[in-house]
């Protein structure tokens, strides 16, 4: 087992300030992000394009509290807090999804075609986890669980991206309308999941958070042994 140094006041200071552009680029996204999802899914009357326009408006509300946290002289005292408010973020979404869906399913509304929410839907699959990887660097560099967190909460928004453009397409070239409110309940899913987590103050113990230990500590191995081998 390694252990990572402390980082130097001086990193610790421009850790907080590469925190605060990555929310901020985030905050700014996700605006945009909510604003032509919601509109587009009312449009077309996808349950799962709107409720991935809230997730959207709540990610704003995560990175918002992150960003705010880290302004504050001390961000570590305000830790908890900021974890609770995330949590209560994910549980909202979970919430208005679930309702959304079941009366969909149940009322077999048929959503549109939408143009506009398969394209917005695939850039967020490649813009959302580049935001996420920078945010968890800094965040696990610095030991902050909040900025963990939130990273997680962004790598989620691109693991609905994927489930929401997958309901959309299969609805635009088969016609299979249920796959629509069906991607919406996958969003509750792991909504539920990181809420309860987060809740906890576990940053690192939520199902996509052990994703990205095991995929760290693979990493890490492969350069321990590879630094092995190199010596030998």
């Amino acid at each position: 087992m390694t252990t990572t140094a402390a980082p130097t006041d001086a990193r610790r200071t421009i850790l907080h300030r590469r925190i605060r552009l990555i929310v901020a680029a985030t905050i700014g996204y996700n605006v945009i992000e909510a604003i032509v999802a919601i509109t587009a899914g009312s449009i077309a009357s996808s349950v799962a394009l709107i409720g991935f326009g809230l997730d959207s408006t709540i990610e704003v509300l995560s990175a918002a509290a992150v960003a705010w946290q880290f302004t504050r002289r001390d961000p570590e005292r305000w830790e908890r807090g900021t974890l609770r408010v995330i949590a209560i973020a994910f549980f909202a979404l979970a919430a208005y999804v679930t309702v959304s869906s079941v009366l969909a399913l149940a009322g077999a509304v048929e959503p549109e075609h939408s143009t506009i929410g398969l394209i917005l839907t695939a850039v967020s699959v490649v813009v959302m986890p580049l935001l996420s990887l920078a945010e968890r660097r800094a965040g696990r560099e610095l030991g902050s669980a909040t900025a963990v967190a939130d990273s997680k909460q962004t790598l989620i928004c691109a693991f609905l991206s994927a489930a929401v453009l997958v309901g959309l397409v299969l609805n635009s070239i088969f016609g299979w309308w249920w796959a629509d409110p069906i991607a919406g309940l996958v969003i509750v899913v792991f909504a539920v999941r990181e809420g309860i987590e987060a809740w906890k103050g576990d940053a690192c113990a939520t199902s996509v958070g052990m994703i990205l230990e095991d995929g760290e500590s693979d990493d890490h191995d492969h350069d321990h042994d590879h630094g092995h081998a190199h010596r030998d």
